[in-house]
């Protein structure tokens, strides 16, 4: 009988490998989803431009013309007016800045969900590598049941062996290949979701570096998410957003002080022209000022609720992968550990079964329990490994910037500078510019 192939641990790399910097760099350019949130985002912005637009001037026209049947003669008339809100006690004011806390709340979510994308690419990634790794195990039993019954039916034509022995090879190899297919299914499946995700098929993929984590322990590592976490900012900005809507729902009751001017001209020539102010409010509207406060006043309790919620659920993520990162690495290590005692355990009853003190069961067996412990070294490896990314996550830090990936990053100050100020043009130099920054990450 031929010894059981050494552990596979990871998948033989090719001369171009593609690196896990690469497959993230390229699941950037190539998410659907950051594209969604990115539009979701400059949608957000123009609410910026579209609070501004209520502190400036608006102007219009009209143009009639109609026929009088008392005097059987048409009459044209062409006017100009315009309009301004002088003062609303701060409204217009403070709804621009809530439209801004608005746009930083979105762009703090934007950056969770890049955190997403690059999660499921990792762990794509890492799927791929371990399908890759079984399928190069199982490979290796199925050659060496092969072998092994190839073996037994040598011995068995010169009288060495039973027929009973034969069958117990057969059955081996028959429980290879179906195992076999099994990770050949799971490699065919993660391919697919790698493609989905990165962009295109894995080919050879390499072994990533070691995560090198910035803090050391927990504490440290819950005060960084704290600060850093992008569902925190997010949050953090719409309490202030709520907080400004408190205010503009108390100030609904005050008045509004607006100017209009307007220019007519008829058919003759002759122009008329009129200026003024006008001061309008609420005496009583049934309630619906006192109403739309309490809506306000609860809709900023809520967030500030959810706010305390989620620093409390980024808190537990983080220590719970903190301590996860501990198990799983002397999960890793018990692993190794356990496939090198299988393999001298194998050893040891192959000799005794060449001596006729172990049966071929007794071989059969130890070779099925060296081929388990190789499996959970290979899954613990990977767990390992993607746990390291699982903790630079719940702390915030899984971004295109702190992982210093080679790729463009997508600006999100690009779009808001292009049109805060509220521009007639549709498309302005800054648009430009944002256009190529798009071009440069692929997407037109």
């Amino acid at each position: 009988m031929v010894a059981l192939a050494a552990s596979v641990v990871l998948a033989p790399l090719a001369v171009q490998a593609e690196s896990l910097g690469d497959a993230l760099a390229s699941a950037y350019k190539n998410s659907g989803l950051l594209e969604q949130n990115r539009a979701n985002l400059r949608a957000t912005d123009e609410g910026v431009a579209q609070a501004l637009a209520n502190l400036r001037p608006s102007i219009g026209y009209s143009a009639s013309t109609g026929y009088n049947s008392a005097t059987k003669a048409w009459s044209e008339q062409l006017a100009f007016n315009a309009s301004m809100t002088l003062y609303t006690f701060g409204r217009n004011k403070i709804a621009l800045d809530i439209a801004k806390e608005t746009v930083l709340a979105t762009r703090a979510s934007l950056v969770n969900v890049e955190q997403q994308v690059l999660s499921d690419a990792i762990s794509a990634y890492m799927n791929v590598r371990e399908q890759q790794s079984l399928v190069s195990l199982r490979e290796s039993a199925v050659r060496l049941a092969t072998q092994n019954l190839r073996a037994s039916q040598d011995r068995f034509e010169v009288g060495e062996v039973t027929r009973t022995v034969v069958s117990q090879f057969e059955a081996q190899l028959a429980s290879a290949r179906a195992q076999l297919s099994v990770a050949q299914g799971g490699l065919a499946s993660a391919r697919e979701s790698y493609k989905n995700i990165i962009g295109h098929y894995p080919v050879s993929l390499s072994q990533p570096p070691s995560v090198r984590l910035p803090a050391s322990s927990a504490d440290a590592a819950v005060n960084i998410a704290r600060q850093n976490h992008p569902a925190l900012k997010a949050l953090q900005h719409r309490v202030a957003a709520t907080d400004l809507g408190v205010e503009v729902a108390e100030r609904g009751q005050l008045p509004t002080l607006g100017a209009d001017a307007s220019v007519s001209i008829d058919g003759d020539g002759d122009s008329t022209s009129s200026i003024g102010l006008g001061l309008s409010g609420p005496i009583y509207q049934g309630g619906a000022i006192a109403s739309a406060i309490r809506e306000a006043v609860a809709q900023r309790d809520a967030a500030r609720a959810e706010l305390l919620t989620t620093a409390r659920d980024v808190e537990e993520a983080v220590r719970a992968n903190w301590a996860m990162l501990s198990v799983v690495s002397a999960s890793e290590q018990a692993s190794q550990a356990l496939v090198k005692a299988q393999r001298v355990a194998y050893d040891g009853v192959r000799e005794e079964a060449d001596l006729g003190a172990s049966t071929t069961l007794d071989v059969l067996d130890a070779e099925q329990d060296l081929l388990d412990a190789q499996v959970s070294a290979i899954q613990a490896t990977i767990a390992r490994e993607s746990q390291a990314y699982a903790v630079l996550q719940s702390m915030g830090l899984l971004t295109v910037e702190h992982l210093k990936l080679d790729v463009p990053v997508y600006d999100p100050a690009a779009y808001y500078n292009a049109v805060k100020d509220g521009p007639t043009r549709y498309v302005s130099p800054e648009g430009e510019k944002l256009d190529r920054v798009l071009e440069a990450l692929g997407r037109k």
